[in-house]
């Protein structure tokens, strides 16, 4: 698989199997590790969740899933803002790290801009490194004026990712964030790369031009979608499957290649930003 080469050298691979929503019900906990398993066996081991998630159950069913298969993923979570001081970072860290059995994170973000100054959220995060409970951090859901200003303090040029919404249907972060990142070797991972609602998923992929577009491929319109994502410079994508078929199906999608006529005619249906919007946020 393609992978992405982080500020610190270190790389992650550009597709993974996300997690929000797993961990609440205890009669999914079986199919989640099941498909999450199934991922990993099909070669997508980059593992994104968060503390957040269940409160934690998230991560327990990733632990679970990951049991004995550790050296070979690469794992993200999430801090919850209010965590993301001095010291509670690492509490929080540690917490994560009990639910997932691991001793040490690929990658740790902070999940959205809080109250807590981010020096001190740099700070947390340079000493986990230091202890070795982590390998790079970065953050969730920041624009660019967020990234401007962590990059530019104490411990920001260490900054190794953004995780922000982004697809076919919400495009705004190629006005700037996205090219800034990509000038700076800066990874952006997008979530929700096929929506969320039942209404939002039923408008992307109910797109005349997507189903085109997925009728020439002989591929679904879920597919095709995320087939762009995995196109896009510098971008990871995170789709979450609970089912078997549809952790197959995400698995595929690394194989289409899309032709330039189909970016123009996927640029028609879902047209890129005329002018800066406001970050799009879960």
């Amino acid at each position: 698989m393609k992978q992405l080469t982080l500020p610190s050298g270190r790389t992650m691979p550009i597709l993974g199997q996300g997690t929000w929503n797993m961990g609440e019900d205890p009669a999914q906990r079986k199919a989640e590790v099941a498909a999450l398993r199934l991922g990993i066996e099909l070669g997508v081991t980059l593992v994104d969740t968060a503390e957040m998630y269940g409160e934690g159950g998230a991560e327990e069913v990733v632990g679970e899933a990951i049991a004995g298969r550790r050296d070979a993923l690469y794992l993200v979570s999430k801090a919850y803002p209010h965590n993301a001081g001095r010291d509670g970072l690492r509490a929080a860290c540690e917490r994560s790290l009990r639910r997932l059995g691991t001793d040490c994170l690929d990658l740790y973000l902070l999940h959205w801009r809080g109250r807590v100054p981010l020096e001190d959220t740099l700070e947390g995060f340079e000493r986990l490194v230091d202890a070795g409970k982590i390998r790079d951090y970065g953050v969730s859901n920041f624009d660019l004026d967020d990234m401007l200003e962590t990059t530019a303090l104490p411990g920001g040029a260490g900054v190794a990712a953004d995780q922000v919404l982004y697809n076919l249907a919400r495009r705004g972060i190629e006005w700037d964030l996205l090219g800034w990142c990509r000038e700076r070797g800066i990874p952006v991972m997008a979530y929700s790369p096929l929506e969320s609602s039942a209404s939002e998923q039923a408008a992307l992929l109910g797109n005349a031009q997507l189903r085109t577009v997925a009728r020439r491929h002989a591929r679904t319109p879920a597919q095709i979608a995320l087939a762009w994502l995995l196109h896009q410079e510098g971008v990871v994508t995170i789709p979450k499957a609970t089912r078997l078929e549809h952790v197959r199906a995400n698995r595929e999608a690394l194989d289409i290649v899309l032709t330039a006529e189909d970016l123009a005619q996927l640029d028609a249906g879902f047209p890129p930003p005329h002018r800066r919007l406001p970050l799009a946020m879960r």
